[in-house]
């Protein structure tokens, strides 16, 4: 919390002087101004009762009368200084109280004023000062009309109640400062979540459209590849390729606005607006697949893919294309297959392999990002993921989901 913070919490006449790095304001505010004056007031008023008590008493010299009259008014002035000094101040006015009854009201508000500024310690030895010298005043000074014992009690009663009054006043602050300080830290933390919130957010998305996107953009860049490296391949061929790369073109496309529509969309950039794959969508990514000239044996083990969940079913169809994708772009040529086994209870798994290539061909560049956002959707899903090459020369994907019965 800053130091401007804690000054309005804290104004006037009660704001510490002591931070640390401070040496007390320049300039005082309305406030300070109107707390300043009340208390000297009350001060003034306090000491005016006890001069026309002792004026009233014809044993007091005249010139007693007009010292008591000049020592209580320049203790009441000095409380202009106790935001500074509020201990020292509190300790001289104690001392002074002892032979001069007018100060008492400056007494009084300068230990106000210590215990509001300053912690328990030293408002423990400045009051037990000044309980322990309480009888000495109406000892030195009696007031005909009060007793030794009355005066004593009425003093000691005055100190601890301004000493309770400033530290509950103290008390209460500090309680405010702390609330504050929760309210600063929780909205801190709640930026910070929405942040990652934020942040996760975008990672889903990247991830998404790594998923989507790559799987048409790989069937645009092979059969292109494909037109490039075989000029005089036969029109029926040509043709073919040319329509995989229209189709292809035109579902990302959709696809790319599918998900600029989600992004543009209010709200927390959910994606149950648009239709999402399931288990049941697998049958039309291999059917798309093979329509596209890979081969692709799907060996399907699951008794019933429709019961299955629609996350579950998301995540597989994510892991499958993204498998199809890879074996096209490293490994064009060879036979992919896809083996699902699993159930409720038992959980889900999913396998894909594929043999090395034999014939040479055109690499794709790849950013290795595929992979990496498959084991993050598994661990994600609560399963795991692990990849790696075959004994053959393969590459081989197995992935195990969870699947509640």
């Amino acid at each position: 919390m800053t130091r401007t913070e804690y000054r309005w919490l804290l104004p006037s006449a009660m704001a510490d002087p002591e931070l640390p790095g401070d040496t007390g304001r320049s300039r005082r505010t309305v406030r300070d101004w109107v707390v300043d004056i009340t208390a000297f007031l009350c001060a003034v008023g306090f000491g005016m009762l006890a001069a026309a008590a002792i004026d009233a008493d014809h044993t007091t010299p005249d010139g007693v009368v007009f010292v008591d009259s000049l020592v209580g008014a320049a203790a009441c002035c000095a409380l202009w200084v106790r935001r500074r000094w509020p201990t020292g101040l509190a300790v001289a006015l104690t001392l002074v109280g002892i032979v001069e009854p007018v100060a008492a009201g400056a007494l009084l508000v300068a230990l106000f004023s210590l215990a509001v500024h300053r912690p328990f310690r030293p408002v423990a030895l400045v009051g037990a000062g000044a309980l322990a010298v309480a009888p000495l005043q109406p000892w030195l000074r009696p007031d005909p009309a009060t007793s030794f014992v009355a005066s004593t009690v009425i003093g000691a009663l005055l100190v601890l109640l301004v000493l309770s009054w400033g530290m509950v006043v103290r008390s209460g602050r500090q309680l405010v400062l702390s609330l504050r300080e929760r309210a600063r830290r929780a909205e801190a933390e709640a930026e910070l979540r929405a942040e990652q919130a934020q942040r996760l957010a975008r990672e889903a998305i990247a991830r998404e459209m790594h998923d989507v996107l790559a799987h048409r953009l790989t069937l645009l860049s092979v059969h292109a590849g494909a037109l490039e490296f075989r000029p005089d391949a036969p029109p029926a061929e040509v043709a073919r390729a040319a329509g995989v790369i229209r189709d292809s073109a035109h579902e990302a496309l959709q696809d790319l606005r599918e998900i600029i529509g989600v992004l543009r969309a209010p709200g927390d950039g959910d994606e149950s607006d648009r239709p999402q794959p399931t288990l049941l969508s697998l049958d039309a990514l291999i059917a798309e697949s093979r329509l596209a000239g890979m081969k692709v044996t799907l060996d399907n083990r699951v008794a019933d893919p429709a019961a299955a969940p629609a996350a579950l079913g998301r995540t597989v169809y994510r892991i499958a294309q993204e498998c199809l994708t890879n074996a096209r772009k490293h490994a064009p040529g060879t036979e992919i297959t896809l083996t699902l086994t699993g159930g409720p209870g038992d959980g889900l798994t999913i396998e894909a392999g594929n043999p090395a290539p034999v014939e040479p061909f055109e690499p794709v560049p790849g950013s290795g990002q595929g992979l990496i956002g498959l084991t993050e959707r598994a661990t994600l899903a609560g399963g795991q993921l692990g990849h790696g090459p075959a004994p053959d020369g393969g590459f081989r994907v197995r992935a195990w989901l969870p699947w509640a019965a």
